[in-house]
């Protein structure tokens, strides 16, 4: 009895002395370097897989734009624009970099999401606004090719790229590439058998499988996953041939200067050679301007891989989270599950400068090859942890805005209940300044974002997945008294702040609530925006 109530009172020590640390912390606010920080910036992956193929993205996205300005969407990341081998492709089936919708190929002039004045139009709409795009360059390989030619290739083993399977015999590729529509405008530039290193499909014998053609080899600067994992789809770019790294890299200069560019997400980093991948990102910060915005997707559950590319990469740019979609997804599917651990292992925890967080994206969507599904309870949990933590830089994923298109009549129904903008708005508004964090509970944690001088309110959060809970949290002696309301409207309880500057903070079941000074800055808005 005596050394239980040793424990307890050891337990109540150790929690007032973190208490007097958040106190003490937070009454020295104005001394941090949160309390000047920059708002906080929001991305916007603007497409999912079923967006509808009526070559009408481009004018939808510029008719909603002064809505993801009014959620606070600083970025918006668009689609893959180059023209593709089908008139109703997403695009990473890319066919022509130099052609925006410009040039009748492959079966229409527009690409499936519009043509280039359109999209010119979206853009130079964006910038006049203050909303910044982001371009989706898929550099790892060529598809829809014109005509074939033939030239000897040895079959590899799928799993072990470096084991030849087969002797070298001559085959017929799918490698010549004329542009027909365009020409040499922009580049004259034509593709042949010595621009790749690699195919799946040899014509002559109507055989799949992946063939290295001889000449060539595999970058080296890769992934290691499959022996080496340079061969991803198609006809794969050799960027070790001189005039096609001079040919993309002048691409890159290019659509800079025929379109007004904020950024790049580069597609499927870990297929094509890092050292090109620098030289690409450097060219576009000597030539349209420094802060020049790089995003790499490279797919892996592994974060020490992801340490690994940045390292090699030199840090020159950011990551997707995949380590993170992969936890929330898991967690949100494992009853019980412990939520102080959603950040192990993962890029957010270890490199958060560069670490690009997301729940959901057009891959990890129902249906898709790295399906990732995470409950409907628990998408708003996750939202609330990329949006209003502090670490990271989230991107929030137009299929759970809007809902999925599957058909264009039957469009599914919004996730997190429709409340997703609510969110993001509280990101810009709310979720400024110190952080402290309350991971003490398994299954019930929150944190606290002080405010900095621009938007001095601040946030309490707290999340549930399990039953109802409750979390006694500090947000500071000088909101004394205050009536804190849960912005979701899904805790329909007041909060008292007491005199010491703290508040309890209830969480329905399986749910999360946003608390706020209920007199906050644009708090009373919010409820207008419930849909864009």
């Amino acid at each position: 009895m005596l050394f239980l109530l040793s424990c307890c009172s050891s337990k109540k020590r150790q929690e007032r002395r973190l208490w007097k640390q958040i106190e003490e912390e937070a009454e020295k606010l104005d001394q941090l370097p949160s309390w000047n920080a920059p708002d906080n910036s929001l991305m916007l992956q603007a497409f999912e897989w079923h967006i509808p193929a009526d070559q009408g993205h481009w004018r939808r996205l510029q008719h909603v734009l002064p809505n993801f300005k009014a959620i606070g969407i600083d970025n918006i990341w668009i689609p893959p624009g180059c023209k593709a081998m089908s008139p109703c492709s997403t695009g990473y089936d890319i066919y022509d970099l130099y052609d925006l919708g410009e040039f009748h190929q492959k079966g229409s002039r527009a690409t499936k999401w519009g043509n280039k004045e359109e999209l010119q139009s979206l853009l130079n709409h964006a910038q006049d606004i203050g909303i910044g795009i982001y371009w989706d360059a898929v550099l790892n390989h060529k598809a829809g090719a014109d005509f074939t030619e033939r030239f000897s290739a040895v079959r590899v083993d799928p799993q072990e790229r470096n084991v030849e399977i087969a002797p070298s015999e001559e085959v017929e590729g799918w490698v010549g590439f004329n542009f027909p529509g365009r020409g040499s405008q922009y580049s004259s530039m034509k593709y042949h058998s010595c621009h790749f290193n690699g195919i799946d499909w040899d014509h002559a014998r109507q055989r799949s499988g992946i063939y290295r053609i001889d000449g060539h080899d595999w970058a080296r600067d890769v992934s290691c996953e499959n022996g080496n994992y340079d061969y991803l789809m198609f006809a794969d770019l050799d960027y070790s041939n001189p005039e096609l790294r001079n040919d993309v890299l002048n691409w890159g200069e290019w659509i800079n200067t025929e379109l007004p560019l904020s950024g790049m997400r580069l597609d499927a980093v870990k297929h094509y050679s890092a050292g090109f991948q620098k030289q690409f990102i450097d060219r576009l910060r000597a030539t349209v301007r420094q802060d020049y915005f790089i995003v790499g997707e490279y797919w892996t559950g592994d974060v020490k891989s992801l340490l690994d590319y940045l390292q090699q990469m030199e840090y020159k740019l950011s990551v997707f989270d995949s380590p993170l979609a992969g936890r929330l997804s898991n967690i949100s599917q494992t009853q019980g599950a412990d939520l102080r651990s959603i950040f192990t292992n993962t890029l957010v925890q270890t490199k958060p400068d560069h670490a690009v967080t997301f729940v959901a994206n057009h891959d990890t969507q129902p249906g898709q090859s790295l399906e990732l599904p995470v409950t409907s309870f628990f998408k708003p949990l996750a939202y609330a942890l990329i949006l209003l933590h502090e670490s990271g830089q989230p991107c929030v994923f137009y299929g759970d805005l809007y809902g999925f298109k599957s058909d264009v009549k039957n469009p599914m129904t919004p996730s997190c209940g429709g409340k997703l903008p609510i969110l993001t708005q509280a990101r810009k508004l709310y979720a400024n300044g110190l952080q402290q964090d309350y991971f003490d509970k398994a299954n019930c944690v929150g944190f606290v974002r002080h405010g900095n001088r621009r938007h001095p309110f601040g946030l309490a959060c707290v999340m549930s997945n399990a039953g109802p809970a409750k979390k006694r949290m500090y947000v500071g002696r000088q909101h004394a008294r205050e009536r804190w309301t849960d912005i979701l409207d899904w805790c329909p309880r007041i909060v008292i702040i007491d005199k010491k500057g703290y508040g309890v903070f209830p969480v329905a079941a399986m749910s999360v609530s946003v608390w706020v000074n209920d007199a906050a800055e644009g708090r009373d808005s919010l409820r207008q925006q419930l849909y864009v």
